[in-house]
């Protein structure tokens, strides 16, 4: 966990361990809280607008005759 969060690749620390897939690795491995904070700090907002959805009529009157 410790070479995770200074850095090493995923797939460094698998190999250094030895093991034959990244998944065998993936079991001993859990981004703690700092990680997961720092992964979404380095994301940007949608440059898009969010709007709520609404339906039209004609899939409410479909619902309707149901």
């Amino acid at each position: 966990m410790h070479l995770l969060q200074s850095g090493v690749p995923f797939n460094v620390i698998a190999l250094w361990l030895g093991h034959e897939s990244p998944d065998t690795t993936h079991r001993y491995v859990e981004a703690d809280l700092g990680m997961k904070e720092k992964a979404l700090a380095r994301l940007e907002g949608p440059d898009t607008k969010m709007r709520p959805f609404r339906a039209s009529d004609s899939p409410m009157q479909f619902l309707k005759t149901l």
